[in-house]
């Protein structure tokens, strides 16, 4: 299922054998994502970019362009979810309409410019979202890259809790804030004992 981020124009994303592929301009971004049920397992995929943006600071919003991310949503709160957050989610999820938002969230980028913290808040998620980048926005482009997570080991490092079960899967562009076009594919993505 394609989603438009709230006042963007969407990407353009193509079913690929065993994976999508998206085309995106400048001023555009959005995503694709499928409920997922169980327990935090390992996930792997492997993905390409052929054009993305440059460098770009994802610990602040405005300016935090990226080529993919790879967004996994639990349908438990962190421990830490104040009411304040509880309530900001409440509005989000108003504006969401009828996809239910995960309350939790990892998410693994290629993006960014390889010196932020191993992990830390997204800016958009008021502590309800970790991010981890993968690969710098100057990774080599036009070659297939390999990844494999522990979700559950992450969870425990961004929550500091045992996870809750899984909810979705999302893959997403973002190309709003600079003068950059996208070109990529994820491909391989499976859930599977670490």
């Amino acid at each position: 299922r394609a989603t438009d981020y709230h006042g963007l124009p969407p990407a353009r994303w193509s079913a690929i054998p065993n994976g999508v592929a998206v085309e995106a301009a400048s001023g555009q971004g959005s995503f694709v994502w499928r409920p997922v049920q169980g327990a935090a397992r390992c996930l792997s995929w492997r993905w390409r970019v052929d054009a993305g943006p440059g460098p770009t600071d994802l610990t602040r919003r405005g300016g935090d362009d990226r080529a993919l991310g790879v967004a996994v949503g639990f349908s438990g709160w962190p421990p830490r979810a104040s009411a304040w957050t509880r309530a900001q989610h409440a509005v989000a999820q108003a504006q969401a309409g009828g996809h239910t938002l995960p309350r939790s969230v990892l998410l693994y980028v290629w993006g960014g410019t390889g010196r932020e913290p191993p992990r830390f808040d997204s800016p958009w998620m008021s502590g309800l979202g970790q991010v981890r980048i993968l690969r710098p926005a100057d990774a080599p482009r036009g070659q297939w890259f390999e990844e494999r997570v522990d979700l559950a080991l992450h969870w425990r490092e961004s929550f500091g809790a045992e996870p809750p079960p899984l909810q979705e899967i999302a893959v997403g562009t973002d190309v709003d804030d600079t003068p950059a076009r996208v070109s990529a594919r994820i491909e391989a993505i499976s859930f599977g004992a670490c």
